[in-house]
């Protein structure tokens, strides 16, 4: 039962409904740290929270680059053999969103302003942000300021920002003051009280730095082209970021340009005449790298400047538009019914278009790049939440995805040897492959990240059908982690001989260190079971990769046997008198929580309680057991998932961003079609009427996958088999259908879910293999195929 007060979607007075877009038509300074979250835009590696082009007001001005960050040491209290060493922390760049407008001299601000109109939107359907509004400056006059702003999901390294003034009815002289400012400098007001937001105690939200992290190393100008660069203090990461500026105006128009180490200004000053408008366009760009000379990357960030303005803005938009063009047609979900359910749903699954379109083989962080929060750390979120959807809709980002991990690869293998083990071991928190997580009961403790990498790895190949991947880099991956659950776990023999792995910490965090956790003996099983059958197969259709594969990891064949022995012996805890699978071998023994005396202002619970208290009690941060049912939904009967939901969904808080849509898919497999659609809901507003109060650090970009598997494995009831799929329909009530697309083996498909059952209509492609009431059978482009509610 979640503990948190169910969202009903925003307030339509000044966020209206659109189907397309985001839209806010009265401005407030009230909720700066959400808006700039919610209106952010993003390409997977560069990251612009929407903070206005005047860049006074603000929660937390942000920029950021997916893995550019810094490190630092962990100072443990009490240290300990294999505890994580050195920190990692995303960084906000410098900030090239500022365009300060003065009319008079006299500069906007909109907190103060007299507005005679607002709007401000965010177009799913061609990535822009854009803002237009009627300003009475303090002289009377109207003045008509139109802003637009891209981050190119089709240029990795640009961005394109408008802005455009008019006066309506009388001259006066236009300043505008377009700028390239470093906040890392420490003395900038701003740079004080974001560190100041920081600080506290709750985990989600990023580090401060207690020193200067970058540090300049080239400042140039030339020919309309400004580049500064700079290199991270500790990690040596280096960065540059360019910019250049077009006017176009019939007015008298004079530029001065000032760079400095940390600002870099160019000042427009216009003798404006009412109805002439004013447009400056800026172009940007940053390139980053693990240690290439700034130098270098400056020469990087004026060819990509050269090439935008070569192109031109029309272009640019236009490239813009059809790359969403082409993603919403694999990825739209259209639902019918609900027209501020379907909004919220396109800005979702918006928010996984701009966490992944441009990685190139970097991870996904948990707030991608909208936000600091988690210090940019990639988690196991990705696998479990965002790689489904992905592979999918986006094959190509998926194989990046898994390609991510299996680059890191060395340091999971350097990881399992520190903490004594055999094979690799994935970090849980981390940005460059070393772990993070300063709390090992709730960090490192959680070693079912390895089954969730095989687990991306294998809906990848369930989906792409690209065996070529897992012939050679996956492959690897799977031998090592097999090793290292095989040397973690230990055989115990009371009456039957069984495999057993203690201490270990499953996704339920408020459970640590624990034997014999359901979902991580569930999923190891997996895990073991899926690299002795990929290998075998390997050794037969490719016995020349399967000779590699055995060089390459010193693999002995009969290793394959003892995966195998280990899966079948797991121990997966059950209790026959309750009829359910307990969380842990300990978890029925521990103490109720007493839901009665908890006021609901302490919720999240590890914002109000000492872990201790927490883990002596049967109470869940997310969904861990029903997690394992969701995951492996095919092991589990539907009446056993009944009874374990009925179990644990009471004491089951919702504290964690990443239960709700798991929740819901399941509460749709047993039936619970209210419950189903509440707790889908409750995933579908989780940001954007920020229910777990802390959309400003960042989009919950894990829960806007898990939305997406709601439509898809909730209530359409999609099964993935491996040769086959499989479908139960089942539409909440409240709704009048939902469409949505997927492709599987270069087949395109379209579903087409309504009461009384759905349609599969193939519409490019060999065909689709389905299961259906024990018949199998290949769906083509000719035969749709209806399925029924049972």
């Amino acid at each position: 039962m979640n503990r948190h007060q169910l969202p009903t979607g925003l307030p339509e007075y000044r966020f209206p409904v659109d189907p397309w877009r985001l839209v806010e038509r009265v401005y407030s300074n009230d909720d700066l740290g959400l808006t700039e979250t919610l209106f952010a835009l993003g390409n997977g590696y560069i990251g612009m929270r929407a903070n206005p082009e005047e860049g006074r007001e603000a929660h937390s001005h942000g920029t950021y680059l997916n893995g550019f960050h810094e490190t630092w040491p962990i100072m443990h209290a009490e240290d300990a053999f294999g505890f994580a060493k050195t920190g990692q922390t995303i960084v906000n760049v410098p900030d090239a969103k500022l365009m300060k407008l003065y009319i008079d001299d006299e500069p906007l601000l909109l907190a103060s302003a007299d507005l005679d109109s607002y709007e401000r939107s965010v177009d799913f359907r061609n990535g822009v942000l854009t803002r237009d509004m009627i300003w009475r400056t303090p002289a009377g006059k109207r003045v008509r300021v139109s802003s637009q702003r891209m981050v190119s999901f089709q240029h990795r390294h640009l961005a394109v920002m408008t802005l455009e003034v008019t006066l309506l009815d009388a001259a006066a002289p236009v300043v505008i003051s377009s700028q390239l400012l470093n906040r890392q400098d420490g003395e900038d007001e701003y740079h004080v009280r974001s560190a100041a937001l920081g600080e506290g105690k709750d985990p989600r939200r990023a580090r401060k730095f207690d020193h200067r992290v970058l540090q300049p190393r080239l400042q140039h100008e030339r020919d309309n082209e400004i580049v500064l660069g700079y290199r991270c203090a500790n990690s040596e990461m280096t960065l540059a970021c360019g910019t250049r500026h077009r006017i176009e105006t019939s007015c008298h128009a004079e530029i001065v340009t000032d760079v400095g180490v940390d600002l870099a200004k160019t000042v427009f000053t216009v003798r404006a005449t009412p109805g002439d408008p004013i447009k400056i366009t800026k172009l940007v760009s940053y390139h980053s790298s693990n240690g290439v000379p700034v130098q270098e990357l400056a020469d990087r960030c004026t060819r990509t400047l050269q090439r935008a303005e070569t192109e031109g803005n029309d272009q640019l938009l236009l490239e813009q538009r059809e790359w969403l063009d082409e993603f919403w047609t694999n990825a739209d979900i259209e639902l019918r019914g609900d027209h501020q359910a379907q909004q919220a749903l396109r800005w979702n699954l918006f928010q996984l278009a701009q966490a992944s379109a441009r990685t190139q083989e970097q991870g996904i962080a948990a707030k991608g790049v909208t936000g600091g929060g988690y210090d940019g750390h990639y988690f196991w979120d990705t696998e479990v939440y965002v790689a489904p959807f992905l592979a999918y809709t986006m094959p190509e980002a998926a194989r990046k995805i898994v390609r991510f991990r299996w680059k890191m690869l060395d340091a999971a293998r350097q990881r399992a040897r520190e903490m004594s083990q055999a094979g690799a071991l994935y970090p849980w928190r981390t940005i460059n492959g070393e772990e993070a997580s300063a709390y090992y009961a709730a960090g490192t403790a959680q070693y079912h990240i390895n089954a969730a990498v095989v687990l991306a790895m294998r809906r990848y190949l369930e989906a792409s059908g690209d065996i070529e991947f897992m012939s050679h880099e996956g492959a690897e991956v799977l031998v090592e982690t097999a090793r290292l659950w095989v040397d973690l776990g230990f055989y115990s023999s009371n009456g039957s001989q069984t495999f057993h792995i203690h201490r270990v910490t499953g996704p339920d965090e408020y459970t640590t260190v624990v034997n014999d956790n359901f979902y991580t003996n569930v999923m190891a099983r997996f895990n073991l079971r899926y690299a002795a059958r990929t290998v075998r197969f390997l050794a037969s259709w490719n016995p020349e990769a399967f000779a590699q594969l055995c060089r390459a990891t010193d693999l002995d064949v009969g290793e394959l046997d003892d995966w195998d022995a280990a899966a079948d012996a797991m121990f997966v805890p059950t209790d026959e008198e309750l009829g359910i699978n307990p969380q842990d071998s300990e978890f029925l023994d521990l103490e109720p929580w007493d839901w009665e005396t908890t006021p609901p202002e302490h919720y999240p619970l590890l914002l109000h309680y000492h872990p201790l208290v927490i883990y002596r009690h049967q109470v869940l941060k997310q969904a861990d057991v029903v997690l394992a049912m969701y995951l492996r939904s095919e092991r589990f009967p539907v009446e056993q998932k009944r009874r374990n939901f009925d179990y644990y969904d009471p004491i089951t808080t919702g504290d964690s961003s990443l239960s709700a849509c798991v929740q819901a898919v399941v509460a749709a497999e047993v039936g619970y079609e209210e419950v189903a659609l509440e707790y889908f809901t409750r995933s579908l507003y989780l940001d954007l009427c920020d229910s777990h109060g802390n959309t400003a650090d960042g989009v919950h970009v894990a829960s806007a996958g898990g939305v997406w598997a709601g439509i898809v494995h909730g209530f359409a009831g999609m099964v993935e088999q491996g040769d086959h799929i499989e479908f139960s329909p089942r539409l909440p009530s409240a709704w009048e259908g939902v469409t949505f697309h997927l492709l599987r083996h270069g087949s395109r498909m379209r579903i087409d879910l309504d009461i009384d059952g759905l349609t599969l209509t193939v519409l490019t492609g060999s065909g689709v293999p389905l299961k259906h009431n024990d018949e199998s059978l290949l769906v083509t482009v000719d035969e749709p195929y209806r399925i029924l509610r049972d």
